[in-house]
């Protein structure tokens, strides 16, 4: 098994897709380090200091103000409720939501980008892990060693992960290394709170908040971020198995994350759509508090269709890929 590893990773990294990714990595990053940069040069305009208190105030201001005008609508209000009632909590118990350094930037960035970023990279290297092998025509070669068909996929799946965890900790290195050098490197035992509650009702809850020091909440970021990029990466595998043709298979993965877009906003009145594995890929939403699109979804529910997610895709790319004939 750990040569037919071996062997995938090669045939990947001879294809130099990693290395384009870091350098998409690097350049987005680049992208909003500058951008975080120029917001804190017109705070310090506008306001005349960077007191994270004074900036946390205006916040808790603008949203009221918003809250109360007119012809809001009920989805934008709840969110508006809630958010208000976290900034108040921090803003009561003197913890700093932003603590200004590098380590904030990584969990900003993970927030942000695991329902559309950091799946599109992981499509980038995986999306021809099989369907690669028939544009190559090298599939029957493949298939003719004497190996079985399901250690050959398996092999496969297991690179797909091990890119996965390389995709995972280059996105913290790049994040660190670029933005450190205009935010600092200081933060890692910077406190943050998690445990906030909220229903799509807009219900709030402070009985589970607890402070978390910052690495330990990276950590568990970072570990969700792992479970939905995997899950993706294994959609992409089944795809690349059932479509020979590789731009297809792109443009099919492609599909299912604006989709999951597009149905997060029309989520709360079809609520049988909480099954559906793309509505389920922002589980750092989970560790940030905000409400779920549709009531009944949690933390324990979206790693579960996630899961089943997973296996289903699994059992219909081996079924597929150690069954059907190769021509």
């Amino acid at each position: 098994m750990l040569g037919l590893i071996h062997n995938e990773v090669m045939k990947i990294a001879s294809k130099k897709r990693f290395a384009v990714v870091i350098a998409i990595l690097i350049i987005l990053v680049s992208m909003f380090t500058y951008a975080q940069y120029r917001e804190i040069q017109e705070k310090i305009e506008k306001q005349g200091t960077l007191d994270w208190r004074v900036e946390l105030q205006q916040e808790i201001v603008d949203r009221q103000n918003r809250l109360a005008s007119s012809g809001i609508q009920d989805e934008a209000r709840q969110f508006l409720e809630l958010d208000l009632k976290q900034k108040q909590y921090y803003l009561d118990n003197n913890i700093n939501p932003n603590y200004p350094g590098a380590p904030t930037f990584i969990r900003i960035f993970f927030s942000q980008g695991l329902t559309l970023v950091l799946p599109l990279l992981i499509i980038i290297i995986m999306a021809d892990v099989v369907s690669g092998e028939y544009n190559d025509g090298t599939i029957k070669t493949l298939l003719s060693r004497p190996i079985k068909r399901w250690r050959i996929l398996m092999a496969k799946w297991l690179t797909v992960l091990l890119y996965t965890s390389m995709l995972i900790a280059a996105t913290v290195i790049v994040c660190y290394g670029i933005s450190g050098i205009v935010l600092g490197y200081d933060g890692w035992t910077a406190p943050i709170l998690t445990g906030f509650q909220a229903s799509p009702s807009g219900e709030f809850s402070t009985t589970y908040i607890h402070t978390l020091p910052m690495w330990e909440y990276l950590l568990m970021s970072a570990g969700l971020a792992w479970v939905v990029t995997a899950t993706v990466a294994t959609i992409s595998l089944m795809i690349s198995v059932l479509v020979k043709n590789t731009a297809t298979g792109i443009g099919a993965m492609m599909a299912v994350l604006i989709a999951g877009t597009l149905l997060s906003s029309i989520g709360s009145s079809w609520t049988s759509s909480k099954y559906l594995v793309n509505l389920n890929f922002d589980l750092i939403n989970y560790l940030e508090g905000q409400a779920p699109p549709i009531e009944g979804m949690s933390l324990p529910f979206s790693l579960t269709v996630l899961a089943v997610w997973t296996v289903a895709c699994l059992a219909v790319a081996f079924w597929n890929f150690t069954q059907k004939d190769i021509y």
